[in-house]
């Protein structure tokens, strides 16, 4: 696939990121996941096989992650509080208290334009997935030691 902007959707987003995948040496695999809206779970073998959710809604591509869950976290409100200030050093990516199960998550998102090209995509993804795994190991330290 050629590397400008076009219009994606879950269906070319899967095709082109499989093709990527496996054209990398397994940087990452792809698996389409079929619900009210089609989702895809990117896993990102080269950060400890992340799990990274992809969907396109209107004019724009989402990418998120689950980080842990909010019941976890001591002094959660003084977290969130925290998060707030500490947005300036996950760049690119927003956290979000999100639900599942029954359960609320920390999360952290990313979102591009539907028209991006595929290495703006593949940047995000990246760049989500190292933030998240830096946000797990050095947020809630850095939390404590405040």
């Amino acid at each position: 696939m050629s590397d400008t902007a076009r219009v994606w959707t879950i269906g070319r987003l899967a095709d082109a990121l499989g093709a990527h995948g496996k054209n990398s040496g397994e940087e990452l695999s792809v698996e389409r996941i079929e619900s009210a809206e089609p989702v895809l779970r990117v896993t990102m073998h080269d950060h400890g096989d992340l799990a990274v959710f992809v969907s396109c809604a209107g004019e724009q591509i989402v990418v998120s992650t689950l980080l842990w869950p909010v019941d976890e976290q001591p002094e959660a409100d003084k977290f969130n509080r925290f998060l707030l200030k500490a947005q300036k050093m996950v760049p690119l990516s927003n956290f979000a208290i999100t639900e599942l199960d029954g359960r609320e998550y920390y999360e952290l998102i990313g979102e591009l334009s539907i028209e991006s090209s595929e290495r703006e995509i593949l940047i995000e993804l990246r760049v989500l997935a190292q933030n998240a795994l830096d946000a797990a190991a050095d947020l809630r330290d850095a939390f404590a030691a405040a």
